[in-house]
């Protein structure tokens, strides 16, 4: 389990994490998504103990990571722009892994290259971003560690890599004890693989969730209700996130669950009533919009 415990980082004025306690479980794929600038990055690698916190306490199977060899050889990052050695083949990398990570997997890794197509003798500098980008993954991913943290994952990969890299986490953590965080803005691709769900927002955690509770609890509502009285009374009922009208239509993104929130609407008589549930991309817009990130913003 990663355990943050009051964490926080500030680079001169900028508070890139503000305060923020929580866990990971082991086991799970867990998403971390945010607005831009919010402290992903930062986040993910004080986990990995490559950046100090200014306080609080980050825990990895209850021991500190931050210049602590044995906890820190249990959690491997992938930043989002990889970084290799000058003039570097795969087999280069390939065998200096080996070397940092005890229990690196040589035997899977020529495999996942060759299933790849990628050359090993071939210098990576020449590679293509998404070629980069697929070294770096199963690279990580033979690491054997316990934790493996993903910076941008899908970033630069075409739909077939996109999902093969998908099945192949599916695989490590059917296989072993794996728990990867990945961090992305395509949350398409997280709405599929992920067990639970951190926001984060201006280096706040606004919350954290497992996926399909979050779904449970938030939903959008669309209805008509000709009686403006009683249309009045269902608004100030729900607990909204968002409004928007078109016409007599009216969709709310509520906070509640689905059978609640269509007793609420059905008790003032619509014309028309139904509940949808949310993308995760559209909840984020409604989480952030709550903590005052509104599109609108950007549009005046």
């Amino acid at each position: 389990m990663i355990e943050l415990k009051n964490l926080n980082k500030t680079f001169r004025d900028i508070h890139a994490v503000d305060h923020i306690s929580g866990s990971i479980r082991e086991g799970m794929v867990f998403g971390l998504i945010g607005s831009n600038g919010a402290g992903k990055s930062t986040l993910l690698r004080m986990i990995a103990g490559i950046i100090r916190p200014d306080s609080g306490e980050i825990l990895v199977d209850g021991g500190p990571v931050y210049e602590n060899p044995e906890v820190k050889s249990q959690v491997c990052f992938l930043s989002d722009s990889p970084c290799y050695f000058p003039n570097a083949d795969i087999r280069q990398m390939r065998d200096y892994y080996a070397m940092i990570y005890p229990s690196f997997n040589r035997k899977l890794f020529d495999s996942l290259v060759e299933k790849f197509r990628l050359e090993p003798k071939r210098r990576i500098s020449s590679f293509s971003k998404g070629m980069k980008k697929q070294v770096s993954i199963l690279l990580g991913i033979c690491s054997g560690t316990r934790y493996l943290l993903c910076d941008e994952t899908f970033d630069g990969l075409d739909p077939v890599v996109r999902q093969a890299v998908k099945s192949l986490f599916a695989a490590e953590i059917m296989n072993r004890d794996l728990t990867p965080v990945i961090s992305s803005h395509n949350l398409r691709e997280l709405e599929d693989i992920c067990d639970s769900i951190g926001l984060l927002h201006q280096g706040k955690l606004l919350l954290t969730q497992d996926l399909d509770q979050i779904k449970c609890n938030i939903c959008k509502l669309q209805c008509v209700i000709p009686d403006s009285h009683r249309e009045q009374a269902l608004i100030r009922s729900l607990r909204i996130l968002r409004m928007e009208r078109t016409g007599s239509l009216l969709t709310l993104t509520v906070r509640g669950e689905r059978s609640q929130v269509l007793e609420l609407v059905h008790a003032q008589e619509p014309l028309f009533a139904e509940v949808l549930p949310l993308t995760l991309e559209e909840i984020f817009i409604s989480e952030t919009e709550v903590a005052g990130y509104d599109i609108k913003d950007f549009l005046h």
